[in-house]
């Protein structure tokens, strides 16, 4: 279960495309996976949808993630936890 925290690592993708805020995600999971933090944010708005939409997608490859979750008091925000390394 992922907790709702404000004060943990955030990444903001708003006005960007969806080729840089996949770069972007993925960069920002991992550096967090090897700084050991175990919960970060992606800030992605609601808006057309586009850049939630490729964030689930990201996060639905993404090697490190071990849970990802739409935060229940904002639609545009996803809390992602990461895994822990071995």
């Amino acid at each position: 279960m992922i907790p709702l925290f404000n004060n943990v690592p955030s990444l903001d993708l708003h006005g960007l495309d969806r080729e840089y805020a996949t770069i972007l995600i993925n960069e920002f999971i991992k550096d967090h996976y090897n700084m050991k933090d175990e919960y970060v944010s992606i800030v992605h708005g609601n808006g057309t949808g586009i850049l939630k939409k490729t964030t689930q997608e990201v996060l639905k490859k993404n090697p490190y993630v071990e849970e990802y979750k739409i935060n229940n008091f904002n639609a545009g925000m996803t809390n992602v936890r990461i895994r822990k390394r071995p």
